[in-house]
């Protein structure tokens, strides 16, 4: 039976320099405790990210990896070598995910699936059953600031259904408005970019975050 895990708030970290990168991360170590980072290798998606070798985090940090890449096999490995908490790839690629989720699962590492928003949970059932995250994509890969799509809520009770206990995040759009109907319609993690990354109080935007969260759900 699946119970229902308060939602936790993921900042997201999409940078395509170095320097960016770092202050990045500098800008969220003092609060962030669960980050969510984007990498891309320019062809599943237009942006071009940092490599993964210039990838390094805070050892306190619960660290999700969203790899855009086309080609899963290639990239697998390196980022099993940074033991992240989750790796997550896209139903959406041309090779066969199943493999590389379990590589990803025997390396004691949460194997993630996401889905964009034309990719229907069923006809990625396989990769779902066997991932232990499927992350609900509902803005522009590549791109912060985003406008959430509130239909993809449905998307997530589909997931739900194919795995019961299955993690499942929101990527895309998450902001004060709108982060209360997300969390409700069954979201766990709820990983925000332009909402705090482009705010001038980063920490200050996280807090009114959790507050909007924890506020709502004693009415």
């Amino acid at each position: 039976m699946y119970i229902r895990r308060m939602a936790v708030i993921a900042p997201v970290i999409l940078s395509t320099s170095v320097d960016n990168y770092k202050k990045s991360v500098e800008r969220l170590l003092p609060f962030a405790k669960r980050v969510h980072i984007d990498i891309s290798d320019g062809i599943f998606t237009p942006t071009q990210t940092v490599g993964i070798g210039q990838l390094w985090w805070p050892q306190s940090w619960t660290v999700d990896i969203h790899a855009m890449v086309s080609r899963p096999s290639i990239y697998v490995q390196q980022l099993i070598e940074l033991k992240p908490h989750t790796i997550i790839f896209h139903a959406e690629v041309k090779e066969d995910l199943l493999p590389v989720l379990q590589q990803v699962k025997q390396a004691g590492i949460h194997p993630g699936v996401a889905l964009q928003r034309t990719t229907v949970p069923e006809a990625v059932a396989p990769y779902i059953e066997h991932a232990d995250y499927v992350s609900i994509v509902t803005g522009t890969p590549g791109k912060l600031g985003g406008k959430a799509s509130l239909m993809q809520i449905e998307k997530m009770r589909l997931v739900r259904a194919i795995h019961p206990r299955v993690e499942i995040g929101w990527d895309g759009g998450a902001n004060i408005s709108n982060i209360f109907g997300v969390a409700q319609g069954s979201a766990d993690v709820i990983s925000v970019g332009g909402a705090i990354s482009m705010a001038d109080d980063p920490q200050g935007m996280y807090n009114r975050l959790l507050a909007e969260m924890d506020k709502q759900s004693v009415i």
